[in-house]
């Protein structure tokens, strides 16, 4: 089941992706496919909320930390392919459309094709929006060092 095993990491990196993604740079990225599939939703969107858990040091123990508005989507294209989103706050486009490309992907001989004119650009920009705000944070770091004075010696 390797090739399963890795069609589903795929996937997940393919799900991270599109959740953190901008709808504009979703919709921009889509629309170089010149794609206007047939959709169908399986069950209506559906926007709520979810519990957020968090641990103290990363391995402490589990609480609570708060609740995060989330909307998710499930779609079927009309060639029977199927996919699903689930994206933070409340935009329903996006959603839908993350639901899309998921489904456009299922097909094995699509996925090279969205990984490389969907996926792999919105990527890229979130990596470069992550590295931006890591510089930013980086010139705020304050290192704290003690001083040897030369009496406590």
């Amino acid at each position: 089941m390797p090739g399963v095993a890795q069609a589903n990491i795929r996937r997940r990196d393919r799900f991270a992706v599109l959740a953190r993604c901008e709808l504009d740079d979703l919709e921009q990225q889509f629309r170089t496919l010149g794609l206007n599939p047939e959709v169908t939703f399986l069950r209506p969107i559906e926007t709520g909320l979810v519990m957020l858990r968090g641990r103290a040091g990363g391995t402490g123990a589990a609480f609570n930390l708060g609740e995060a508005t989330v909307t998710r989507a499930s779609v079927r294209l009309g060639d029977g392919r199927i996919g699903h989103s689930v994206a933070l706050g409340r935009d329903r486009k996006r959603a839908t459309l993350a639901a899309v490309v998921d489904a456009l992907a299922a097909e094995a001989d699509d996925e090279q094709r969205i990984e490389t004119a969907i996926i792999a650009p919105l990527r890229q920009k979130l990596a470069e929006e992550d590295r931006r705000e890591a510089e930013l944070v980086a010139a705020t770091k304050v290192d704290f060092f003690t001083m040897v004075r030369g009496e406590d010696e």
